[in-house]
């Protein structure tokens, strides 16, 4: 392999075979096809002009439908000509440059890689030969729109083709109530949700860029925002609330009660408005966390047939709707996993979802359960930036790196990132960059990219920073956390500072094991100082550099409100909790700014409220 291309994601095989080929001026490319496509056109790649090269600034190459003295490159669709139907081989030589695939999407694939590598060479190509295929057929990122941040058309445009250049071949929006259903609109009253007509469009952009928009939609749990309406809460198993299994107890609805006749129809109604906006043959119906089930109306049902078996009599209803559909379904896995009894009785053709966040996750045991069963499944680690402002590059990189080596392992047939947003989704999105980027990697070839410069990577391929600067950065930044001795899961210390109440926080204390509580923010507020030290000299020619930026200037601000709030806490000076609410003015201008730059207005107060109560704790009014 290569080791002076930097590319993403880095292909399976590589080999400089010596020499190199210029790159001239207006030259063509040569479209071979011994079959149509599947989609009934020519590869996206075939449809656009070449690439501006340096060796041609105000050229470029077209394509031609015959071959002539002028090719200089031969772009063939060959049905069998790779093992894999996503896989393609790329050469180039004296005799110009071949990409040859199976299919289109692997002659695009191929082509997205030779335009990487375009970018990194003056004027001539290196002579070599790759050999590449994804280990993954499904390689998904699973963004959170339900958590307070309903990203706007233009981000998730920008964001998809991003992806799609790191050879994502999947994307699933995760919706609670966040889709306009036309019959059901006072579930998304005031909550600016992404209409049919947007999906519409999403999904034929994302068939465009070769990705399947996979629809989303939780039908079992976490549909608290529906059942907190009158209008549905006879439908809740528990309207008062239940008992969670992380040892608290939540007021209020989760999940629709199995034992109401009429959830069946909610479901029903659900699923017959949101799937026809998709052209994708799978949807995701959820089924996580259902933690209330048998502690309300289906009590008695539970102590009759057991939780577990109702669990199931309600999945295999929702199963046989989704299957007159035309559907695949996927479901959340851990319900399965913790009743393990329940995996053969599943339909062979249901998709589990194998979904662990922490770097210690038994993604390996699971994966072999799964395997066993017979069930087809993905392991679905996460970019771990939630609850935590500045993300945990650590813990990211280590829960990536193992549900990718134990997927392929045991048999996984995707590989879904997942990107959450809980307690107000306030992490900026360029924050999440970096898990998406080393996920897409994996997902795409194991062993050639869990060794990933991942600083470097980000560089070239998210921040395009000319210095080499805001990738370490990120990846720094994202590592403040390890400074402090707490190891919260899915979170850091810093977040809970900024979220808790002061009484709380100091009686959690020992639950979080601090005993030197200023220690601890003394040494990650020195970090942070050194690491944001150099945003300064950050010099990107990315989409929004300016934007991305004032995310990571703002991420650096919080955490180190977050210091000073944390020693704070233990002194109550007043005259630091005068300056600390005149820093959190600052903090929540620029939140306001950031926000709406990329996400749709409606959530935006909910998200911003649990920020501005730091006010009354600073002894402060504010709206």
């Amino acid at each position: 392999m290569s080791t002076d291309l930097l590319l993403l994601p880095q292909p399976q095989r590589l080999t400089l075979t010596g020499g190199t080929l210029p790159l001239g001026d207006d030259r063509l490319i040569a479209l071979v096809r011994r079959t149509r496509s599947r989609c009934g056109a020519r590869p996206r790649c075939c449809r656009r002009r070449w690439p501006r090269t340096p060796a041609a600034p105000g050229k470029s190459w077209r394509g031609s439908a015959a071959p002539g003295a002028q090719i200089g490159a031969r772009l063939a669709i060959s049905p069998g000509a790779t093992a894999h139907p996503e896989g393609y081989e790329l050469t180039v030589s004296d005799a110009g440059i071949n990409v040859v695939g199976s299919t289109a999407a692997g002659v695009h694939y191929g082509v997205l890689t030779l335009t990487q590598i375009i970018a990194q060479r003056d004027g001539a190509l290196p002579h070599l030969r790759c050999t590449d295929w994804p280990d993954f057929p499904n390689r998904g990122v699973m963004l959170d729109v339900s958590r307070n941040k309903v990203p706007s058309m233009a981000t998730l445009y920008a964001l998809i083709e991003r992806l799609a250049g790191w050879k994502i071949n999947q994307i699933q929006l995760y919706t609670e109530h966040t889709f306009a259903f036309r019959r059901h609109p006072k579930a998304w009253a005031d909550e600016s949700p992404i209409t049919g007509e947007e999906i519409l469009a999403l999904d034929a952009f994302c068939r465009e860029h070769f990705i399947e928009l996979v629809p989303n939609q939780n039908t079992f749990g976490h549909l608290h925002h529906w059942l907190d309406l009158p209008e549905y809460t006879h439908l809740a198993e528990s309207p008062e609330g239940a008992d969670t299994p992380w040892g608290f107890y939540r007021p209020g609805p989760f999940s629709i009660s199995p034992a109401v006749p009429e959830s069946m129809d909610l479901v029903r109604d659900m699923l017959d408005e949101l799937l026809p906006h998709f052209s994708s043959g799978q949807v995701n119906i959820g089924g996580d966390e259902t933690y209330d089930i048998g502690q309300g109306r289906s009590k008695a049902l539970v102590e009759e047939r057991g939780k577990a078996q109702v669990y199931l009599d309600f999945m295999l209803k929702i199963h046989r709707e989704v299957r007159a559909r035309g559907k695949t379904m996927q479901l959340w896995g851990d319900i399965i996993m913790e009743h393990p009894e329940l995996a053969p009785k599943l339909p062979r053709d249901v998709i589990a979802l194998e979904w662990g966040y922490d770097a210690a996750h038994p993604f390996d045991e699971h994966g072999a359960q799964f395997a066993a069963s017979g069930v087809p499944f993905y392991l679905c680690p996460g970019t771990s930036t939630w609850n935590t402002i500045g993300g945990r590059t650590e813990n990211a990189v280590l829960n990536l790196q193992r549900a990718a080596v134990n997927g392929r392992k045991h048999g996984a047939i995707g590989y879904l990132i997942t990107d959450w947003g809980d307690n107000g989704h306030w992490q900026p999105l360029a924050v999440s960059y970096l898990g998406l980027a080393y996920g897409a990697g994996l997902a795409w070839a194991v062993d050639a990219n869990g060794e990933m410069d991942i600083p470097a990577v980000l560089d070239r391929y998210a921040f395009q920073d000319r210095v080499g600067v805001m990738g370490q950065l990120a990846y720094d930044l994202g590592n403040v956390y390890l400074k402090g001795k707490p190891r919260i899961h899915n979170s850091t210390i810093l977040f809970w500072i900024l979220q808790l109440r002061p009484d709380e926080l100091l009686a959690r204390r020992e639950d979080y094991g601090v005993d030197d509580l200023r220690g601890d923010l003394d040494a990650m507020e020195a970090e942070i100082d050194r690491v944001m030290a150099d945003l300064d000299r950050v010099d990107m020619a990315c989409a929004h550099a300016d934007l991305i930026k004032a995310e990571y200037a703002w991420a650096g601000a919080m955490l180190r409100h977050a210091c000073r709030r944390g020693r704070w806490l233990e002194s109550q000076d007043p005259a630091e909790a005068a300056a600390l609410a005149d820093d959190l003015d600052e903090l929540l201008a620029t939140f306001d700014m950031l926000w709406h730059a990329r996400n749709r207005e409606a959530a935006f107060r909910r998200s911003r409220a649990l920020m501005a109560a730091m006010y009354a704790d600073y002894g402060r009014v504010r709206e």
